[in-house]
């Protein structure tokens, strides 16, 4: 039986955009570092604030969003308040209607992840919550991010 290689902390060139995130006092834990459940909360920041920006995403009015499906996260180093963290994205699929966003979370001046993950959207239309295609914006906004083909 073949063991998967352990995941390994990863360089910020494998990552294609960053986004600086401010760490907050109440995201420290009494070990007195970010609490797990905070690096999600990031990942969904960062991937969704760049889609935003973008154009690719309407929190408000839009008529396809965003269903999370898949998360799991590897955790290299500790974080802590009053750290600021950088977030590099990446896609490594995009389907029919899904896609699959790495997250790579950096110390402000790290040079490898301090932890990395990802998590999977199914996009589905809003009204009905069944998937449909991936809109022509958001396939224009995640190409230059997109790794692997």
């Amino acid at each position: 039986m073949n063991t998967p290689a352990r995941p390994q902390a990863e360089p910020r060139d494998a990552y294609r955009v960053f986004r600086t995130i401010t760490t907050r006092w109440m995201d420290n834990d009494q070990y007195g570092h970010v609490n797990n459940v905070i690096y999600y909360s990031w990942f969904d920041t960062a991937v969704n604030a760049h889609l935003i920006e973008h154009g690719a995403l309407d929190t408000g009015g839009g008529s396809t969003i965003g269903f999370v499906v898949e998360t799991q996260c590897h955790y290299f180093a500790p974080l802590a308040f009053p750290q600021n963290v950088v977030a590099g994205i990446r896609v490594a699929h995009m389907g029919s209607s899904s896609v699959r966003y790495e997250v790579g979370l950096f110390a402000e001046d790290g040079a490898t992840t301090a932890a990395r993950g990802h998590f999977v959207h199914v996009y589905v239309d809003r009204a009905t919550q069944r998937p449909v295609p991936l809109p022509d914006a958001l396939k224009a906004v995640l190409a230059p991010l997109l790794v692997n083909g």
